[in-house]
């Protein structure tokens, strides 16, 4: 048994879990090695107190499981099978009572979870997520390591966008040349669509790329992330194309300035309110409160998006080994938008900006 399923079987036994039913593709992958998009098929691991777990995959996918290094029992089922009945019947050979039973609840689809009710009659439901939330949120060094090779694949991406700024070319023209640069990399998938945005199209926090046209005077905002082993990373830099005005410059040079003190806060034993209310402090007595909606930044690692959330009311103390975005913005329509994002690595007494790309406005001529 690994290590991980080891710290969620302690876990279990403290909770008088019987069975643990990880649903959710990335916290399979987490476990297991074996990461899979299985589309509407049943995707699922089971972990027990002291038994062995089992992985259930479609019959399609059982060889790729075994090369990922999955060595237990495999539940694998063609497009014709019922799986649960073979789940059912693999859980009762390893447990005679089945009273608590942890699910990932956020996840879970209803129907799915009416089927394990109706195997396991009487069983009380409980929420698996804030556990396998805590034991993600810690990276090792291999994690670690995939990590940064993935935000310096994202700092590339960025240099490729840079290069590809000029008069007239679209969002969607510099997007497509961003990820035909990545993928002569290798990089076979983005951590989420990528986003350039130009110009007052920039002061939409999740906008979306279009025809829009490059000119002078313009921002170009480019956030985008890279996936590489199964980890993600995530980064936000905004650029100016030739001169911008004194208002463009005045948003700018107030993100950069919330950005690098909340860089600075973080360190072991700091929460992540403290982060987020050191840049938030920095931007409202700016004058651009009304003008930063969104939480300071997120964890990061399989998934783009995952625990914690950096905001000003989660009292989580921060500890070595948690990775997480800053990404302070002021969005003012029809004027501009800058948001600045690095990936951060919490180490023994600071943090490691895992990101490269300089911060300091660049101008692109």
């Amino acid at each position: 048994m690994n290590t991980r399923i080891q710290k969620l079987s302690t876990w279990m036994k403290e909770n008088d879990v019987q069975v643990c039913f990880v649903s959710s593709p990335e916290n399979v992958f987490y476990f297991s090695g074996f990461l899979s998009d299985p589309h509407e098929r049943l995707l699922g691991l089971a972990v027990f107190q002291d038994e062995e777990p089992f992985l259930v995959c479609p019959a399609l996918d059982k060889t790729d499981a075994k090369n990922a290094g999955w060595s237990n029992e495999i539940i694998s089922y063609s497009d014709i099978e019922n799986p649960w009945e073979m789940i059912h019947k693999s859980i009762n050979s390893r447990v005679k009572k089945v009273e608590n039973v942890a699910i990932e609840k956020e996840h879970m689809n209803v129907e799915r979870f009416e089927i394990l009710t109706q195997m396991f009659s009487g069983a009380n439901f409980i929420s698996a997520e804030e556990k396998l939330r805590k034991l993600r949120m810690i990276k090792d060094e291999k994690e670690l390591s995939i990590i940064r090779e993935a935000c310096a694949l994202a700092d590339f991406a960025i240099e490729a966008g840079c290069a590809e700024i000029k008069e007239g070319k679209t969002e969607l023209e510099v997007l497509a040349a961003v990820e035909y640069a990545l993928k002569k990399k290798g990089v076979r998938e983005m951590s989420f669509s990528t986003m350039v945005l130009t110009g007052t199209n920039a002061a939409s926090p999740h906008g979306n790329p279009g025809l829009t046209r490059i000119k002078k005077g313009d921002f170009v905002l480019f956030d985008l992330g890279v996936v590489v082993d199964g980890y993600c990373s995530d980064i936000t830099r905004t650029v100016a194309y030739g001169d911008i005005n004194e208002k463009q410059k005045e948003i700018y040079d107030t993100v950069l300035k919330a950005q690098l003190a909340a860089v600075e806060a973080s360190k072991p034993g700091a929460t992540c309110a403290d982060i987020d209310l050191t840049a938030r402090k920095i931007i409202a007595d700016a004058g651009y409160g009304e003008y930063f909606p969104h939480r300071l930044g997120h964890g990061l690692g399989i998934s783009v998006h995952e625990y914690p959330s950096l905001t000003e009311t989660n009292p989580l103390i921060l500890e070595e080994g948690m990775v997480y975005t800053i990404e302070p913005g002021i969005y003012v329509p029809e004027i501009a938008g800058v948001r600045i994002e690095d990936d951060l690595a919490i180490t023994k007494d600071g943090a490691e900006i895992l990101t490269k790309f300089p911060k300091e406005l660049q101008i692109i001529r």
